[in-house]
């Protein structure tokens, strides 16, 4: 019933005009209240604090909808903040993640590479001792430099000073990799069917491109990681807890993350030269699965945990991988 109603709103509001828009400069206030007053911000809060106190399980097809419609508002973490700060800490507006952040020498704080940093409201980090939530309207936003990209490196200064909220281990880390492998597994969903329909439709030597072996063949391929990752990403999400298993999520943003480079290979190479033109639709999927790949740790820095911790186990990789799923 929530996904559906979500569903519905995405479609209706969150158009790829809406997208580009919004990439360009636009103000997001009305695909915003769009979907704050419809209550799904709180679908993670408790009943007793006003929400629906949503499973994990259910959780994934929402985050899963965020990549497919290419949303470009920080939805996810909004929606991540109400189970990781206390009843009534949660601030007003677009709350993101922060992936990482450090002291600066001299005072003040940094916060490198935040989804979302350059629109967001506010962004919670953690330190490893506490979570910090800091006014984005007190930072100093600096682009990444691509184009259409709406992350940023936030810099606050020793005037800065951050809300400090308690943490409960590993939850922000394991809920930043597991919002971003959901929403990755959505975007190479959504660039996949777009790339399966060109091929179908766009005609070459008397025949749809599509029906030639080789192409045949860079679709099978990509359908398969299509679906590992959404498998992958979805596991992250099981379990009685009210935040995804750090393991679990490692698996799943390691192995979304290593999908992105084959998958967005795959849908140019059949689409030729316009899949890198602006006014056709693929680019907005394309671009979001590169710079998800690396938001909240890379296939690389999460394959990484995941050795490490098998060969801490001293289990075989089937057993370990079975301990994970009973978790």
């Amino acid at each position: 019933m929530f996904t559906e109603a979500f569903e519905d709103i995405l479609r209706d509001q969150c158009t790829p005009g809406v997208v580009r828009a919004i990439e360009g400069g636009a103000s997001p206030a009305t695909l915003w209240s769009a979907i704050a007053d419809a209550g799904f911000l709180e679908l993670l809060a408790s009943e007793d604090a006003g929400g629906a106190g949503l499973p994990l399980a259910d959780l994934f097809p929402i985050l899963h909808l965020l990549g497919r419609y290419a949303v470009p508002l920080p939805i996810g973490e909004s929606l991540v903040a109400r189970a990781l700060l206390p009843a009534g800490e949660v601030p007003a507006g677009m709350v993101t993640l922060a992936p990482a952040v450090r002291l600066v020498q001299g005072g003040g704080w940094s916060c490198p590479n935040v989804p979302f940093g350059a629109i967001a409201d506010h962004v919670i980090a953690d330190d490893g001792e506490s979570l910090l939530l800091f006014s984005c309207a007190q930072s100093t936003r600096q682009s990444t430099g691509i184009l259409h990209s709406l992350a940023a490196a936030l810099k606050f200064g020793a005037d800065a000073v951050p809300k400090k909220m308690p943490r409960h281990g590993d939850d922000a880390r394991a809920f930043g990799a597991a919002l971003y492998a959901s929403m990755l597994s959505g975007a190479l969903a959504q660039a996949f069917e777009i790339t399966l329909q060109y091929g179908n439709d766009r005609v070459q030597f008397g025949k749809a491109i599509g029906k030639f072996q080789a192409i045949q063949h860079q679709l099978a391929v990509m359908s398969e990681l299509v679906a590992a990752s959404r498998m992958a990403a979805e596991a992250a999400f099981q379990g009685e807890g009210t935040a995804p298993a750090l393991m679990a999520a490692a698996i799943a943003k390691g192995r979304t993350s290593e999908a992105v480079s084959e998958c967005a290979t795959v849908s140019h190479a059949v689409h030729g030269a316009i899949g890198v033109t602006e006014e056709y639709d693929l680019q907005l999927y394309t671009r979001r699965m590169h710079e998800w790949r690396v938001a909240h740790g890379s296939e690389k820095h999460w394959n990484s945990v995941v050795g490490e911790a098998v060969i801490a186990s001293g289990q075989p990789v089937a057993d370990f991988v079975r301990a994970v799923a009973q978790q």
